[in-house]
């Protein structure tokens, strides 16, 4: 599946905020972005898509909407969180990859459960942020009963701010993916009915699910918003390596996106610690 992340730097919640201590408690806002992605991790296919852009912030207490995804924190310190995340998946039509002719289309999915947040180090005053995030998900995939399992991906990531320009944002993070049994097997499991001389049956192992890195430019300017974003990721050494679905190992992401904000609180509300 095309992970959610991807989208994310795109096409659901954005923010990078002013310098203003006081900022609006919500924003809404609309945008475009273009993106180009593999069918899914280890596909020799790649697609292009042009993309509306909502512009969600939310900065309250509990629930947090920003550019790191939606957010409902259970446990927060100065430098530990626990949170409720959620991502997503978008659909694959079999159809329209050679790899998968003929197979069953794979359905878009939502992934949620708790995730560990911990601030390494920095913040936005200091220019720099260091962090690690540790996220254990349910995969659900909609329109089937198949159980498409857990996935974790640990990930750290760098963030700099205002540097070397002022209003520009860069961040680097990367770590690996790790599945069960059932989220390999939705995507890289041959059924033996669909088993052909070049897509041998397969039934995918749990673990080590291969790894990626993403780049990450940004900046708000007033009530608009730019975003881009290049991802590496790589299935070498992963449980499912050896599927027959996987035609290469390695495979690049890249998006772009401009977003307005149009609407915002009259309430305001200090920075939160961890934006």
């Amino acid at each position: 599946m095309k992970p959610f992340p991807l989208l994310a730097s795109l096409a659901v919640l954005v923010a990078v905020p002013a310098h203003a201590a006081d900022l609006p408690k919500w924003e809404l806002g609309l945008g475009v972005g273009a993106m180009t992605l593999p069918d899914y991790r280890g596909s020799d296919e790649q697609h292009a898509y042009l993309l509306p852009v909502p512009f969600v912030v939310y900065r309250g207490d509990r629930l947090r909407a920003d550019r790191d995804g939606l957010r409902g924190k259970l446990f927060d310190s100065d430098r530990l969180e626990l949170d409720i995340s959620l991502s997503a998946g978008v659909p694959v039509r079999s159809n329209s990859n050679e790899a998968r002719a003929g197979m069953p289309d794979l359905k878009p999915t939502i992934e949620i459960g708790p995730q560990i947040v911990w601030r390494i180090a920095g913040s936005w005053e200091d220019g720099y942020r260091l962090m690690a995030r540790l996220p254990i998900r349910k995969v659900i995939a909609i329109g089937t009963s198949q159980d498409a399992g857990w996935a974790s991906t640990p990930t750290l990531s760098f963030d700099i701010f205002d540097q070397p320009v002022p209003g520009w944002r860069f961040a680097v993070s990367g770590g690996p993916y790790f599945g069960d049994r059932a989220s390999h097997a939705y995507v890289y499991d041959v059924a033996p009915e669909y088993a052909r001389v070049d897509r041998p049956a397969y039934a995918a192992k749990s673990g080590y699910g291969g790894a990626q890195l993403t780049l990450t430019l940004s900046r708000r300017m007033g009530r608009a918003w730019f975003g881009s974003f290049v991802r590496g990721s790589t299935v070498s050494g992963a449980a499912f390596e050896d599927s027959p679905l996987v035609r290469q190992s390695n495979n690049i992401t890249a998006g772009i996106s401009v977003a307005w904000s149009l609407w915002e609180s009259g309430e305001r509300v200090d920075r939160p610690i961890d934006e």
